[in-house]
């Protein structure tokens, strides 16, 4: 009897220990976030060739990455073009007085809608793909892989040359303006007759834009924090 009580209290404290070792499941933390479709309707204001607001939200097209607002790309012969205040424009156009609709599950870090939109049956993300205006963004979806294939062999858009991709365009641009921006926030909040606007590094004014701190005109370091302290976004249309 002493030996089988010995036995059993050892294997109890046998099982207590390694219960010890293992980590409690936090249920809260293992369940995967629900994610819902969001849905936006209207008249759409383009910010640049892939972003556009409507009533408010911000969209970013899915699945594209377009030139910035202040690239310039190359042609096969002639001179450079501006790519990205093209594809800003050509972009204006295709949501032109138009009821523009986006759909989407998620939000970036900058909370815009990652969406795909339409203009009744086309949708607007490919057909700037399609158009050889923007490449598609395959680092997070490679869905529009076909257009880009066509829009190259075509020779259309940025595919007239060797061009640079917007996102190495942006992070060069971004590294530089921090490197030379009051504490390494480098977006420029400017007040002018249009109301409160910030522009980013790499924009089409923003290299114009000189900050006049005496006038209320500051740096910010994030999108979020120019939002929420009464800034918008500068609009092609």
């Amino acid at each position: 009897y002493f030996a089988r009580s010995v036995g059993a209290l050892s294997l109890a404290g046998l099982l207590a220990l390694v219960l010890s070792t293992i980590s409690p499941v936090d249920f809260s933390r293992a369940a995967a976030p629900d994610r819902h479709n969001e849905s936006v309707e209207g008249r759409a204001y383009v910010i640049d060739g892939d972003t556009i607001e409507i009533l408010g939200t911000r969209v970013r097209l899915e699945g594209i990455d377009a030139p910035e607002a202040g690239q310039q790309c190359f042609r096969a012969e002639g001179p450079s073009w501006n790519c990205g205040m093209v594809a800003a424009r050509v972009l204006a156009e295709l949501v032109a007085d138009e009821n523009v609709r986006c759909e989407g599950s998620e939000r970036d870090r900058y909370d815009r809608l990652i969406a795909v939109c339409w203009v009744g049956s086309l949708e607007i993300n490919a057909e700037m793909v399609r158009r050889g205006l923007a490449w598609a963004f395959v680092r997070y979806s490679k869905r529009l892989l076909n257009e880009e294939h066509e829009a190259r062999n075509r020779r259309l858009g940025i595919w007239q040359a060797e061009n640079e991709p917007a996102w190495n365009f942006r992070a060069k641009r971004w590294a530089q303006a921090e490197a030379h921006a009051p504490g390494g926030c480098a977006i420029k909040g400017n007040i002018s007759r249009q109301g409160r606007i910030y522009h980013l590094p790499g924009s089409a004014y923003y290299d114009a834009v000189d900050i006049d701190q005496s006038r209320g005109e500051r740096w910010f370091c994030t999108e979020s924090e120019a939002i929420a302290a009464g800034w918008r976004p500068a609009w092609t249309n």
